[in-house]
């Protein structure tokens, strides 16, 4: 892991049929990417991380080294899948927020992208679309934001005229 990038290259099946298969290719060659982070968010994770190394040295051959894995139990050994859906519920109840599936965090990502003025190729490839069209079809509605946000922006380029 660089600086503020972060590699994604395998999947985690919750339930394999065998221990072998814990972990497999991603659902399609081009989610095989690097993620750049926010700075922020890195440095949590080099918290985590260092807490993790932690349980490491106390737990020595206990701890699942083999599984290097980022988010999991005490142990190294994987979260129960419930685990994240159960955190994300609380969260969602915490807020009032009505329930939403766990992939409403993605649509949610890539639309404040957008509206934060990313562009579209940029949020194609964050994403893992293979093509640009796949994304422009999904995440192309205009918020508010961006809309207000464009005429401020046809209305200051008018106004050199």
């Amino acid at each position: 892991m660089k600086n503020d990038i972060i590699y994604i290259e395998e999947t985690l099946d919750f339930q394999p049929d065998h221990p072998d298969e814990l972990f497999g290719p991603t659902k399609k060659e081009g989610s095989v990417r690097a993620l750049k982070m926010r700075k922020v968010f890195m440095k949590e994770l080099q918290e985590h991380l260092k807490y993790q190394n932690q349980r490491k040295l106390h737990l020595g051959e206990a701890y699942r080294h083999d599984l290097n894995l980022i988010f999991c139990r005490e142990d190294g050994s994987p979260l129960p899948k419930s685990t994240l859906y159960n955190v994300f519920k609380s969260c969602l109840a915490k807020i009032d927020a009505p329930p939403l599936p766990i992939h409403s965090t993605r649509h949610t990502h890539a639309v404040m992208l957008l509206e934060a003025g990313a562009d579209m190729k940029y949020v194609q490839e964050r994403l893992g679309h293979q093509n640009y069209q796949i994304t422009a079809d999904v995440y192309s509605h205009v918020s508010k934001k961006m809309e207000e946000r464009s005429i401020e922006k046809f209305d200051d380029y008018m106004s050199t005229f």
